[in-house]
């Protein structure tokens, strides 16, 4: 059974600044500061997920005002190669006009608003639309016009390319369509701050995959904004992960959560707490560690559910029953274990870490930092473990999530076009390049549609399962916002979703 009520206003289980105390090694100021969001509640209406008229309010008032990530500086690597970077209906050019220099503009030729680029492209020398053929230098002046004597009132003062305010951190091109806007600094506050072993700029882009998702871009990141989740759709993560012990703070225009590794749920029954399983496999055989069923594969599409009073059923990685005793099953279970396998990943069994958490904790930290050795040098004795096996992930408003020091994952969530009810989920993983070294060269991006799995993308390995689980649940959820009124958000493990709600609203309003 699930923890409740407790009687208290958090979770039983470790306090993250008690776990933070026992580290084995130097904890910074950064980890230790506590910023919480005030309590709620936080009640939203349920349209802003599905509405067009919500959607073009965004448009208006945020895409259109909003300073946000449009590429990595290595996506243009040269003096006029330039980058398309589409946001719900709206489409932008980023170019590079110098070694250090990059200008953005609006995607379409001021004579008739035909898009100059279909797609981003290298060596440009020039912006020529294919329709008339009008043609701007890569600093937006106007260059030339067919007919030029046709258009008397046409010059370089009044038919220049607008250009973009735009910023950079960490390596990625910011564009901002308001010519007003704050600077990007301003906006990013001490966000710099949350990475002071690997900075961004330090990273390169070992992998980048888009995948179209079939639900509003706010639901399918507030999926991944929360350890909450985890409970019901990651139940493998259990036993070693603190879900409900998360901290949550959040910092102007961007928040963190911290969530304790090598720690058991508080959720988990107290027997099975006290009677480790020792049979798990990591993809093949699980025990559930709320109802105690194990689930086995058998092969691809089909797992053995075993209650503990001995009941037992085979179902298809979609949890329907297929024969034998007729129960429950737990889908993501089902999934994970019954469903298509990661391409050379092994199974290999998962037996539970002995002793107290501040030992299992530093043990796990110590194989992570001597990988990190040959990154940090000896410099990586000084890390603390925290910050080393715990995920750290920071969510940047609107739309931009990128994770700790130590951890690659980089996600960002947009529109689908003007489609509200799809989206597309952007998975970089950002590694960072020995100390001294140069950035390698970007990976180049793999697009999976609606029907393609994550798995097809195998450059993200056991990750993609894992996401597997988490858009699951999206369609479903999309489908069930148009029964809803409003949604509410829980005050502290929700706090992350909350604060994005809270900026969004003022925003649009």
């Amino acid at each position: 059974m699930v923890e409740t009520v407790t009687g208290t206003a958090r979770s039983a289980g470790v306090d993250y600044a008690d776990l933070l105390a026992s580290d084995s090694h130097p904890v910074t100021d950064v980890q230790k500061t506590d910023s919480p969001m005030p309590a709620g509640p936080t009640v939203v209406d349920a349209s802003v997920y599905y509405s067009r008229e919500f959607h073009e309010l965004e448009v208006e008032r945020l895409w259109k005002r909003v300073w946000q990530m449009a590429c990595h500086e290595d996506d243009i690597p040269e003096v006029g190669d330039s980058f398309v970077y589409d946001i719900a209906s709206l489409s932008f050019i980023v170019v590079r006009t110098g070694e250090e220099e990059f200008r953005a503009y609006p995607n379409a030729c001021l004579h008739r608003g035909r898009a100059l680029l279909h797609e981003s492209e290298q060596g440009l020398r020039e912006f020529r639309c294919p329709f008339h053929g009008w043609a701007w230098h890569l600093d937006g002046s106007l260059k030339e016009v067919p007919c030029h004597w046709d258009f008397p009132t046409v010059n370089q003062e009044t038919h220049s390319l607008p250009s973009l305010p735009v910023g950079r951190w960490g390596g990625f091109v910011f564009i901002n369509p308001d010519q007003n806007a704050e600077p990007l600094d301003s906006f990013l506050g001490d966000l710099s701050s949350q990475f002071p072993h690997v900075p961004f700029e330090r990273r390169y882009k070992a992998a980048h995959i888009i995948k179209r998702l079939n639900c509003n871009w706010k639901v399918a990141q507030e999926a991944f904004m929360e350890a909450y989740h985890c409970v019901a759709t990651h139940p493998t993560l259990l036993p070693t992960l603190g879900d409900a012990n998360t901290k949550y703070d959040v910092f102007g225009n961007y928040s963190r959560a911290m969530s304790p590794s090598m720690t058991i749920s508080p959720h988990v029954n107290d027997h099975y707490a006290a009677n480790p399983y020792t049979d798990r496999r990591t993809f093949s055989k699980q025990r559930h560690e709320l109802s105690g069923a194990t689930y086995e594969r058998l092969e691809e599409g089909r797992v053995r559910v075993t209650m503990p009073d001995g009941r037992s059923g085979i179902y298809d990685d979609h949890a329907h029953h297929v024969e034998g005793d007729k129960f429950h099953a737990d889908i993501h279970l089902c999934d994970w274990v019954g469903g298509r396998l990661p391409d050379g990943v092994e199974d290999e069994a998962t037996p539970d870490v002995v002793g107290e958490f501040a030992e299992k904790r530093a043990t796990a930290a110590a194989a992570v930092r001597e990988q990190m050795r040959e990154i940090l040098g000896d410099d990586v004795d000084g890390v603390s473990d925290a910050e080393l096996i715990d995920p750290i992930y920071l969510s940047l408003f609107p739309n931009l999530h990128p994770w700790g020091d130590f951890n690659p994952i980089f996600y960002r969530f947009r529109p689908d076009g003007d489609n509200p009810e799809q989206c597309l989920h952007e998975v970089m993983f950002m590694l960072p390049a020995p100390k001294g070294q140069p950035r390698p060269a970007p990976a180049k991006l793999t697009f999976l549609d609606l029907d393609d799995d994550y798995l097809d993308a195998p450059e993200i390995g056991s990750l993609a399962k894992v996401f597997n689980q988490d858009t699951l649940n999206l369609p479903f959820v999309q489908k069930g916002l148009k029964q809803l009124q409003e949604v509410i958000f829980g005050n502290y493990g929700e706090t992350k979703i909350r604060h994005f709600h809270e900026l969004l609203q003022r925003w649009v309003a």
